[in-house]
């Protein structure tokens, strides 16, 4: 929103960069360093994602993660930022049951947490979710295409919306935008298909994985600034390589102790 900075970027600001063509920018954040750095930088909005499961706690997936997993790590972000928007992930199993365990989460998320906004997956079979949940006062970001916390159900990491489901996709998307949410992440989706679902909606479309075709676009922060290592998506651009950064660093740590040149005179307490 470069063109259009308030100073706390609210739902409203989402409505009008699209109506503007001005786009939106996001990345994930799990701790108040980072959350700081990224706000400082005029990034628009700040996921809290599930996605700690593999960068924070080690997982090789998203689905053992929990709410009280990501209230600590969304307190700290939002205690860090002036001005991003604050969106926290729904876990796997914190809101499938029902509209009213899908608030009950969300309520945790606001009141303990601090997070502006909440981000849960699925179209069609959780507009009822989104719906409750935005009744009550609280703005949810939805999440359609490949949804990870379905990954087995989906059969692994395969790119959605193609051949005869993008009509599927299309019917996901407006129904999450009927159901009341600001805004909807598309994530490996074809191009063309977040371009036709981004026209069709009113509310702005976060790719992941999905073109350059819709109103705005986040990264995994760690993939993004180049440490995480093994395979990384065909979509991420690395824009740093904090892992050779680190391990150099890190080495030359190793090697000064070990040669006792660190810690040096100018390190030292005197008398």
């Amino acid at each position: 929103m470069a063109d259009d900075t308030p100073k706390r970027v609210r739902t409203r600001h989402f409505a009008r960069a699209k109506q503007s063509g001005i786009k939106i920018t996001g990345l994930t954040s799990y701790d108040q360093l980072t959350a700081s750095i990224f706000d400082g930088a005029g990034i628009d909005f700040l996921l809290v994602g599930d996605s700690a499961g593999n960068t924070v706690f080690g997982y090789d997936t998203t689905l053992p993660v929990t709410v009280d997993h990501l209230i600590p790590l969304t307190r700290a972000v939002a205690g860090a930022v002036k001005r991003a928007l604050v969106v926290a992930d729904m876990p796997f199993g914190s809101y499938e049951i029902g509209p009213d365990d899908a608030l009950r989460t969300a309520f945790r998320f606001m009141k303990e947490a601090g997070a502006h906004a909440v981000k849960l997956e699925g179209g069609v079979r959780s507009a009822p979710q989104i719906e409750r949940i935005v009744s009550a006062g609280i703005p949810v970001m939805g999440h359609i295409g490949f949804t990870p916390q379905s990954e087995h159900g989906l059969g692994g990491h395969i790119i959605q919306g193609r051949g005869e489901g993008a009509q599927a996709l299309v019917d996901d998307a407006l129904a999450v935008q009927q159901a009341g949410a600001f805004a909807v992440v598309l994530e490996m989706v074809p191009s063309a298909i977040a371009e036709r679902v981004t026209a069709a909606l009113d509310i702005p479309t976060i790719g992941i994985g999905a073109g350059p075709h819709v109103d705005g676009q986040i990264l995994v922060w760690t993939d993004w600034a180049g440490l995480t290592t093994g395979r990384i998506p065909k979509f991420v651009k690395k824009y740093a390589d904090l892992h050779s950064t680190l391990t150099s660093a890190a080495t030359e740590y190793i090697a000064d102790i070990g040669s006792g040149s660190y810690p040096a005179p100018e390190h030292e307490y005197g008398d």
